[in-house]
């Protein structure tokens, strides 16, 4: 049996969990979250936690057993906690700015790059080289930190570009003139 799939996931006071079907909605402080879980495994309420099931053993429901837990946990630590990614931009001149649903990078080009901020996503800029990306959707905080991070990837000459904070970035060692 998988060993993440077996753990019963504790849900908080005050979030509500709703099956119907093959449908999971989750409800908490922090917002709504709904999900559509493989029709093979199955999604058990009880008292005061979820506990997802699988009907055989063989690879697929196996794989799929540890899979559903986790999406599961993530959409009730979202609704309760949310989710953070915090992004550092190291470079000369290159510097972001949060406006509205816009948020808006200078990173050496020779035009400032506008990206719209999807919906379910809260992006600040408490300094100009550093970006906050919070929301309660996991898998959605992390592709929006992701496709900022992607404009200009750190290069491993200088470092110069967007980083995780936290992130060690290889550096080489540049041409020396003997």
């Amino acid at each position: 049996m998988s060993r993440v799939g077996r753990k019963p996931i504790l849900i908080p006071e005050k979030v509500k969990v709703q099956i119907q079907g093959d449908e999971v909605r989750v409800e908490g402080p922090k917002g709504k979250l709904a999900w559509r879980f493989h029709p093979r495994m199955k999604v058990a309420l009880t008292a005061n936690q979820l506990v997802v099931e699988r009907p055989t053993n063989i690879r697929t429901d196996r794989s799929l057993h540890g899979v559903t837990r986790s999406l599961l946990n993530n959409m009730v630590h979202g609704v309760t906690e949310g989710y953070t990614k915090e992004l550092e931009i190291e470079g000369i001149g290159y510097k972001a700015q949060a406006s509205g649903r816009k948020l808006v990078l200078n990173l050496g080009f020779t035009h400032a790059i506008e990206f719209a901020i999807p919906e379910g996503i809260e992006i600040k800029t408490p300094k100009p080289t550093q970006i906050v990306v919070t929301g309660i959707d996991r898998q959605k905080v992390g592709q929006v930190a992701a496709d900022i991070r992607h404009f200009h990837e750190p290069e491993p000459y200088k470092g110069k570009g967007i980083h995780y904070v936290g992130e060690k970035v290889r550096r080489k060692q540049g041409k020396t003139t003997a």
